[in-house]
């Protein structure tokens, strides 16, 4: 909540001055709205996509070759775990100065930022659920269960952070608070952001 208050906050702010700038007649404050880095950093790190879902992990010593020792192999040998864990993740921006900028003309307004990546990736522990299903000639052993929780996170990780939908829905989300904060703008400028790695925008004059 205190993230979206944040950006309602700059956004009103933006159309504040921007009105100010048209009463009064000033141009340099209308100006100074487009250009103000220092916002539109906080904005681009505001906007960030939080991300909810489960991750599940299955990891059994016995496989199924179709003869017949399948079923006694199961019955005395066989340690197969499943694991269920809810995540939270979030994907955005961080903000490097190297590769952030804001360039404007009297057409057009152009963003640079960082490529939109994985920011954090929680595992909601406490609501974790397992079963597992053991031979006649194994006992429980907790270490398979830890093991376990480390590959579902490693995998799970890569996964999200590789994760091409999600990186695209951030950059739609940053596209959307920046469409906002310079909605008052739009009627005689477009707007444009560049990621790191993508195909650049040709120098301003």
């Amino acid at each position: 909540m205190k993230k979206i208050f944040y950006l309602v906050i700059l956004v009103i702010l933006a159309v504040l001055i921007f009105w100010l700038g048209k009463r009064f007649g000033s141009t340099n404050v209308s100006q100074q709205v487009i250009s103000n880095s220092t916002i539109v950093k906080e904005i681009a790190e505001l906007a960030s996509l939080d991300v909810q879902g489960s991750a599940s992990i299955k990891r059994s010593n016995i496989e199924n070759n179709g003869d017949w020792t399948d079923n006694l192999k199961k019955t005395f040998f066989e340690n197969t775990v499943w694991v269920t864990i809810p995540y939270q993740a979030k994907f955005g921006v961080n903000i490097d100065d190297k590769l952030f900028k804001v360039q404007t003309t009297d057409k057009k307004i152009i963003i640079h930022l960082p490529a939109p990546h994985l920011l954090s990736y929680e595992l909601k522990m406490d609501r974790m659920e397992t079963s597992n299903r053991k031979g006649w000639l194994l006992s429980q052993d907790d270490e398979t269960y830890t093991d376990v929780q480390k590959k579902l996170y490693q995998t799970s990780r890569a996964q999200l952070e590789n994760n091409t939908l999600y990186i695209q829905q951030s950059k739609e989300k940053i596209r959307k608070v920046m469409e906002q904060y310079y909605a008052p703008f739009l009627k005689d400028h477009t707007l444009e952001i560049q990621y790191d790695g993508e195909t650049k925008a040709p120098a301003l004059n």
